[in-house]
């Protein structure tokens, strides 16, 4: 039996009072009272209060706990009690009484919840939206407070024993079972007015220099607003109703189902306009990220045209700008480390994703322990940072944070701690300014942080460390001390290589992935120099992008003792990335196959590795012969038709010789240049006929 019918009655007749035809009205009812005369004050700081009000406010019988999280003591002293917070309490105090008065008086005799909502804003009307919902909050949590404090505190506690029993309180709680809808229901609705209130106030505090109210999104929050609040006010003149249902009437406090359905219709509907506010709250604070964003870009980019006197300044914007974190990791030592560690020093950035190949940090990794063994030397004035660059876009799952510490580890330099605390304006600005695009950049800073290369690493495959200080006068410089020689062509990629030299070897370096011709031509050519009376020494450099089928035939070479191999498979993609890298670096100032004699040579070498057969260069001192695979298998083969020009002119000049007696003007070379470096240009030229190359597009997958 329901024995509060007027309740239930005045809470069905507000269920449908306004459905979506008398919003309007409702709101210019609402509308009619709204009078801001200016008065302002700090909300955030009295919303803290009513928060912990309500997270403590838990009912002290099983079943019942309002509290989501515990409540923490030193927000509230760090947040609500700052100077001032009192004073503006006094202010308030009286403005709070008046609503507490007004809600304690209306809901206590059955009165209507729209009149009485309409009352409240009556009271509160000079003050703006955020300030009336905190303030109706504030009021109905120094009722509700009171409730539970003599609720929790009546069976310990004298006093609060004989308030309890003036309230008949004991008998109420001694019902917890039938109460836990009830207080089930209240719990999501006081979460509900919570949410929406935190909402109000978030829109009041978003910065004004980069949103404002004429803003579309704003324009639409703003318009919901004032019913956001309506809604909230009325949904504490329910919940006040619950409680002072409970008050006095003992036994005869019986549940409803009803009631409990009430607050529970009015949860959702809180719940649908804390949504709807939140979704054009996350708008607003789109528009806002994307406008610090492009300010913060745009310092950056002031930053780095500025001259500084030392590198500070710049890594800070780069790297990390706030202070309450170490943003570097140092791997050798398991530890984080604070930037100053690069104070006076030349800085390279190691720029990729997380998708930089095993070949490269291995190669690197090698080049930066060679340049930590001369401390004397200039190259180890410099220190190498990893700056991870990742798309924000995709979830950062478990699996990407354990492959970014795989990676980490690998690395014998500092890394940037975590891919967070690259700024997604650093992230543009490396993109846009440094055409970083996946594929891994070195960018130098000298000790000023003014950027001398935006990618230093052909410079680094080239020449290692010899390269340093990497910049452009120091790239052209290199080249113009170089001449194309087996040095330059493989010195870097196998220590045999200078001791070879040194004894003055004939070199064969050779190439594809035919293991029938591998035979066929070391066998060939051993048994020539045998006849020939030279020392010849044969290396396997494979593939470019070596797989599988490299691996086996090394292991097979290795085997059948055919010649020398690299000792690893990054070496060999070392070899060729070295090839493409002096072509690349070669374009950069414009030389061509046409009219550089070394950009040639790197052409024909390309060329060899685009072709399907293999292929074979033999040198000694500055003396060079080579060709592809039939057409130098041949020439070995046929060695009885050129030997007696080799005793007069010497082995190699009769091989060239002898090559060019095989030539066939007919004939196709394939360039596969990698298309995420750089620009790739118009023209190239055949380096074996001089005429210009077709242009395709190719797409490749590297599995065997």
């Amino acid at each position: 039996m329901d024995l509060v019918p007027h309740r239930m009655q005045q809470f069905r007749g507000d269920r449908h009072m306004f459905s979506t035809s008398d919003d309007q009205a409702m709101l210019k009812q609402v509308q009619s009272t709204h009078a801001p005369d200016g008065r302002e004050f700090a909300v955030k700081p009295l919303l803290y209060i009513i928060e912990d009000i309500f997270q403590r406010s838990a009912p002290g019988i099983p079943g019942f706990d309002l509290r989501s999280k515990q409540a923490q003591m030193d927000v509230l002293d760090d947040k609500a009690f700052q100077s001032g917070f009192f004073d503006m309490l006094d202010l308030l105090s009286s403005t709070i009484n008046k609503v507490s008065c007004e809600i304690s008086c209306k809901c206590s005799g059955g009165g209507d919840a729209h009149a009485t909502t309409l009352g409240i804003f009556n009271i509160l009307g000079s003050y703006a939206w955020d300030s009336k919902v905190v303030l109706a909050m504030a009021a109905f949590a120094l009722n509700y407070g009171e409730f539970w404090v003599v609720a929790q505190l009546y069976p310990t506690n004298s006093l609060a024993k004989s308030v309890a029993l003036l309230k008949q309180l004991p008998e109420i709680l001694e019902r917890a079972d039938t109460l836990k809808s009830k207080f089930e229901a209240l719990s999501n609705l006081i979460k509900a007015m919570l949410d929406v209130a935190k909402c109000i106030v978030e829109f009041k505090e978003l910065p004004s220099q980069y949103i404002t109210p004429d803003t579309p999104e704003m324009v639409t929050a703003t318009a919901h607003i004032p019913t956001a609040v309506y809604w909230t006010i009325r949904s504490i003149v329910a919940c006040a109703a619950q409680i002072m249902g409970l008050v006095g009437m003992g036994h005869e406090s019986i549940v409803s189902t009803a009631e409990a359905w009430e607050l529970s219709s009015l949860a959702h509907k809180v719940n649908s306009i804390h949504t709807h506010l939140k979704n054009q709250l996350n708008l607003c604070y789109k528009i806002i990220d994307e406008k610090r964003h492009i300010e913060a870009y745009q310092a950056l980019v002031r930053l780095m045209e500025t001259l500084h006197i030392d590198n500070m300044k710049v890594l800070r914007a780069l790297i990390y700008a706030k202070d309450d974190q170490l943003p570097l990791y140092e791997s050798t030592n398991t530890r984080r480390v604070s930037l100053d560690v690069l104070r006076r020093k030349n800085v390279l950035l190691l720029i990729s994703d997380l998708d930089v190949s095993n070949d490269e940090l291995f190669i690197l990794e090698q080049m930066y322990q060679e340049s930590r063994q001369h401390p004397t030397r200039t190259e180890s004035q410099y220190e190498v940072v990893w700056m991870p660059i990742m798309d924000r876009t995709t979830l950062w799952t478990e699996a990407k944070q354990q492959q970014f510490e795989s990676i980490q580890n690998m690395m014998s330099w500092y890394s940037i701690h975590h891919p967070s605390m690259v700024d997604p304006a650093v992230v543009r600005y490396v993109k846009e300014f440094w055409h970083f695009n996946k594929k891994p950049i070195l960018v130098v800073l000298d000790l000023q942080g003014k950027v001398v290369n935006t990618n230093a690493l052909h410079m680094m495959w080239i020449w290692g460390s010899l390269a340093f200080p990497f910049t452009s006068t120091r790239e052209e410089a290199l080249w113009r001390e170089e001449s194309w020689r087996l040095e330059l062509l493989a010195d870097a990629v196998d220590a045999a290589i200078p001791l070879w030299i040194a004894e003055e070897k004939f070199v064969c370096l050779y190439g594809g992935e035919d293991m029938e011709w591998i035979r066929k031509f070391t066998m060939t050519a051993q048994a020539v120099a045998k006849v020939a009376g030279i020392q010849l020494e044969l290396l396997y450099v494979g593939k470019s992008n070596p797989k599988e089928k490299v691996r086996k035939n090394m292991s097979i070479i290795a085997v059948e003792k055919l010649s020398h191999t690299l000792q690893q498979i990054p070496l060999i993609w070392f070899f060729w990335v070295r090839l493409e890298s002096m072509w690349h670096s070669k374009m950069k100032y414009g030389k061509s196959a046409e009219n550089d004699r070394i950009m040639q040579e790197i052409v024909t070498m390309l060329s060899f590795d685009g072709s399907d057969q293999g292929w074979a260069v033999i040198c000694r001192g500055s003396e060079m012969a080579k060709a592809k695979g039939e057409t130098i298998l041949r020439c070995f083969v046929d060695y009885d038709l050129w030997k007696s020009q080799a005793d007069q002119k010497g082995f190699i000049p009769a091989i060239i010789d002898h090559l060019q007696d095989l030539y066939s003007p007919h004939h196709c070379n394939r360039l596969i240049l990698p298309g995420t470096t750089g620009s790739i240009p118009e023209r190239i030229v055949c380096a074996e006929c001089g005429k210009p190359m077709e242009k395709f597009i190719m797409y490749r997958c590297c599995t065997d």
